[in-house]
């Protein structure tokens, strides 16, 4: 993956070592591992503050802020650490703890979500995460997919304190006035900029349980554009629509607690925890808060993904086309809204979410001993077990797994290989990809007749199902003589959203995906 589009150089006189490429980015930030001198690994976010400023509006008093909330944060096992921050002239950096594990709802099926014992489990990580942060008097203000992470035993972190606020200051409490968060996962109340923003945190908490459970959000925004949400209102909670009949019976009560539209009689972190859904015995989860079985749980979630090649893909929202071109995959993405929510113009990735690819070192020696060797690593791979008519991790792997990214990979899992040469392979992704409203250009002839050409980007842009901000990459890379991947690489939006579109792409791409010798049998 490209590195951060600034030519500025890294500050040099940085306490640590910067040794990995990007594994994060965004329109005016990228993320990067650093090592110091004990070989203690982490993240550390690189902030472009002539960029923030004038792409993002952040304020030199909003970054020092950011910093100031995360480090008041303290240590929380479902909080991501703060460990240290610098600056020199161009560049603001905060080093972090690295989420190992990636994106949990990389790892969520789109329009089917989890298990109720996995929702459990997260959702009282994520409970106990926040609890402690209100405790510190610190509301999060953007509780979202994106900003849930995994540690590498598959435990939640919550991430990212871009928009984190002090809801109380010497003992008074203080109302919040700036809008901000993510239009499906904010709460009504924002829009009237005068709100109490731990309650805030309470209602998206309650939507990002709604979705593990779903697989979807319940609205584009909480207002009176959507016609979900003035169901919702008309009803107290009690809307017909299909996403909410699925949900259990008594998870459907705390969520109506804690989606109360008025703020007086919402549900209190003290309520929720002691709600008879949240109280529920869970298999997976130990009294400590840790997951009682790491194993069984990365191969849930992991067989819970799954490509349906026999059937066209549906669902119960369409993405909507907007101006897409393909760009260099290093220029910047700016998107504007006249909505009632916006969402602060922010760096595009978790603050420490790895997306680095593995390294590919192509052989120029042995080519067709490459080609096997990928093979037989593939017959392993949990990744390929989505494409399995039914999903199944290699019980071969099961019985020697130690943790649980041995079994759940960090990187995220829209991704597929194909033996059909670039010729053949890039029409197919291309019309793909027009059929669902990304107009790709033409390609130049020799792009297609090169036999040796070893990678292409295409530039994604466009708004998900909820009509928010979703861009991209799909990249095209050899991988040897007769395989190629094809991975798509989210930089803005819901991990969900941008699943649904992978899998769309996928099974109109059908005939030039790669099954696995392993999986059809």
């Amino acid at each position: 993956m490209s590195d951060y589009s600034q030519p500025d150089p890294l500050p040099t006189n940085l306490p640590f070592v910067v040794f990995s490429k990007t594994i994060g980015r965004g329109a005016y930030a990228s993320i990067k591992k650093g090592k110091d001198e004990n070989g203690e690994v982490f993240a550390v976010k690189f902030i472009h503050k002539k960029n923030a400023m004038a792409s993002g509006n952040i304020s030199r008093r909003q970054m020092d802020l950011e910093i100031t909330i995360h480090k008041h944060c303290g240590i929380h096992p479902n909080i991501i650490q703060y460990f240290a921050n610098g600056e020199d002239a161009v560049w603001r950096w905060i080093a972090m703890e690295l989420a190992e594990g990636g994106d949990l709802f990389d790892k969520i099926e789109a329009d089917a979500g989890v298990s109720e014992d996995i929702a459990h489990f997260y959702f009282t990580q994520l409970i106990s995460g926040v609890t402690y942060l209100h405790g510190k008097s610190i509301s999060h203000r953007d509780i979202k997919p994106e900003n849930m992470l995994l540690d590498q035993d598959g435990n939640l972190k919550i991430a990212d304190f871009g928009l984190a606020a002090m809801f109380q200051l010497r003992g008074e409490r203080k109302l919040s006035t700036t809008i901000c968060g993510s239009p499906p996962y904010v709460a009504p109340e924002v829009a009237t900029r005068s709100y109490h923003s731990d309650l805030v945190d309470i209602w998206s908490c309650g939507v990002v349980l709604f979705v593990m459970l779903s697989g979807n959000t319940p609205w584009d925004e909480p207002s009176d554009m959507s016609w979900e949400f003035i169901e919702y209102k008309k009803t107290k909670g009690r809307t017909g629509d299909e996403l909410w009949r699925k949900l259990p019976t008594e998870a459907l009560s705390l969520l109506r607690g804690m989606m109360k539209v008025d703020t007086a009689t919402r549900m209190s972190l003290e309520d929720v925890r002691r709600h008879p859904w949240f109280t529920r015995r869970n298999p997976l989860l130990a009294e400590n808060g840790n997951c009682t079985n790491r194993i069984l749980l990365a191969t849930q979630l992991m067989e819970g993904l799954h490509i349906d090649f026999n059937r066209p893909f549906t669902s119960s929202q369409e993405l909507e086309s907007q101006d897409f071109e393909r760009l260099p995959c290093t220029q910047p993405v700016h998107v504007t809204a006249g909505r009632q929510f916006l969402e602060r113009g922010r760096i595009g990735l978790p603050a420490s979410q790895p997306i680095e690819r593995r390294a590919r070192e192509l052989s120029s020696t042995a080519p067709v001993a490459r080609a096997r060797d990928i093979k037989s690593s593939l017959r392993e791979d949990p990744m390929m077990s989505q494409f399995a008519p039914v999903p199944q991790i290699p019980p071969s792997l099961t019985q020697v797994a130690q943790r649980f990214n041995d079994i759940c990979p960090p990187q995220a899992l829209t991704k597929f290989y194909s033996q059909l040469p670039f010729q053949q392979l890039l029409p197919i992704i291309s019309e793909s990809l027009h059929r669902v409203g990304i107009a790709v250009p033409p390609q130049k002839p020799e792009v297609y007749d090169d036999e040796y050409q070893e990678q292409v980007w295409i530039k994604i842009q466009t708004t998900d199902s909820r009509r928010c901000p979703l861009s991209g990459d799909v990249i095209v890379d050899r991988v040897s003589e007769d395989m190629a991947s094809i991975e798509f690489i989210k930089t803005k939006g819901d991990p969900l959203e941008w699943r649904r579109f992978f899998k769309r792409v996928a099974v109109l791409s059908k005939d030039a995906v790669y099954m696995g010798d392993g999986y059809d049998d």
